[in-house]
């Protein structure tokens, strides 16, 4: 598979504690990516790393073939780096349609002025309304995002993360708040986007039915550094995984 990114040797410090520890990682095109740990083991803050958030203390973020390691968020995202958050982040007086067309004529380095007709911006509308489609959310287009269900706020936030077509979108717990249907039908939503956009996913979660079931790859951290990486019959046979992270539950 053609690497997308690379990361080479990267760390991030914060006082005393080593929250990511000398990684590195390599992502290819296209694939669904599983990041899983014990709370503290670094997850966020790689991702933090990788979306520009935070500058690392040393180390070298590889993306196709730039390195980006230094380079702030949003000229991240003009190269095809998006992310979501833990914390919802939408725009809860806008409409549903609002939220994903801002990104859209983002995309197209053009601004939403809310005094012109649609028809300026026939192009953008449409490439927004098929994204909506995409995500589930069409019918509720004209719906104020912050009167959405929570798990249909989580649907927008994903479809906000893909409307610039990213090559590399990272999401950070997406599913969560979520109740078991709801998470289900989330994730399975970022393994169609994933295989139909050929977008490479990493994402962080914790529902591990749901990640063994989804993830072509998993990668598991401890203590800011990974533990382990590879398939999930891999990850799952892994003694030291299992010892560390997943119980022996899963066993067998």
């Amino acid at each position: 598979m053609r690497e997308l990114l690379r990361v080479e040797k990267l760390r991030k410090s914060f006082h005393d504690l080593a929250a990511v520890d000398a990684i590195d990682l390599q992502l290819a095109v296209g694939v669904l990516v599983a990041l899983i740990g014990p709370n503290g083991a670094g997850k966020t803050t790689l991702i933090n790393l990788l979306s520009g958030a935070l500058a690392p203390d040393a180390g070298r973020v590889i993306f196709r073939g730039e390195d980006i390691t230094r380079l702030p968020s949003h000229l991240r995202v003009r190269r095809g780096v998006t992310r979501s958050y833990q914390v919802m982040n939408i725009f809860p007086r806008l409409t549903v349609h609002e939220n994903v067309l801002l990104p859209v004529l983002a995309r197209q380095r053009r601004l939403l002025r809310f005094f012109s007709p649609t028809s300026a911006y026939t192009a953008a509308v449409e490439d927004a309304d098929h994204l909506l489609a995409e995500v589930g959310l069409f019918e509720q287009r004209g719906q104020a995002a912050g009167q959405l269900s929570h798990g249909d706020q989580r649907r927008l936030e994903l479809g906000i993360a893909v409307a610039v077509q990213p090559v590399l979108c990272l999401l950070d717990e997406p599913s969560a708040g979520m109740n078991p249907v709801e998470r289900t039908i989330v994730l399975e939503l970022v393994k169609k986007l994933a295989h139909d956009r050929q977008t490479t996913f990493v994402i962080v979660e914790h529902d591990m039915d749901v990640v063994f079931s989804l993830a072509e790859r998993i990668v598991v951290m401890n203590r800011g550094r990974i533990l382990a990486d590879g398939t999930p019959s891999e990850i799952r046979e892994n003694r030291q995984v299992r010892e560390t992270y997943l119980g022996e539950e899963w066993v067998g």
